[in-house]
């Protein structure tokens, strides 16, 4: 399971339902991304448009009673412990948008990142502008912002995603 954050009302009863799906010994991964989006130099600020996503997402699912901090809850390992998985393991890793990471592979990763959220960021921001009742003057405002910010190479941004696997007990 994957980017299902926001989606999901109920994540103990979504494991359980995953818990006895699976065969015995059958191994579950989820990954759910942070909405916030951070940098380790400072880069993104929280006047930003990409400061400013993670708390506009977070407040809009609050709305919709749709959680969208997942992530920082660390709600998929506790819903996995508690529908009866074992052997969890857990990573947290960062992952960059755009291409300002030295090391090659996550040179990449952060051109596909970056290309993903610029195809489409009225699809991405809708959801909270929606909530929120901005007006189509707004959302032009804030996307005309996010785009300069995910295409300015001195930005160097990445949100966080939770990687979680977990085992069905044999027998």
């Amino acid at each position: 399971m994957r980017f299902l954050v926001g989606s999901i009302d109920d994540w103990y009863a979504l494991m359980q339902r995953a818990f006895n799906a699976c065969k015995p010994g059958g191994i579950i991964e989820s990954r759910e991304p942070s909405v916030f989006m951070e940098s380790d130099d400072g880069t993104v600020t929280n006047d930003m448009a990409l400061g400013q996503w993670g708390k506009l997402f977070a407040e809009g699912g609050r709305k919709f009673g749709r959680s969208f901090e997942v992530h920082q809850e660390g709600i998929v390992p506790k819903a996995l412990e508690a529908a009866g998985f074992v052997d969890l393991k857990e990573v947290v890793v960062k992952v960059p948008i755009g291409s300002w990471p030295q090391d090659p592979k996550l040179k990449e990763l952060g051109q596909f990142t970056k290309a993903s959220f610029l195809q489409d960021p009225e699809g991405y921001i809708l959801f909270f502008a929606n909530a929120m009742g901005w007006r189509k003057e707004e959302i032009d405002v804030y996307n005309a912002h996010l785009r300069k910010e995910l295409r300015d190479p001195k930005v160097h941004g990445f949100y966080r995603q939770r990687l979680v696997w977990a085992k069905k007990p044999e027998g």
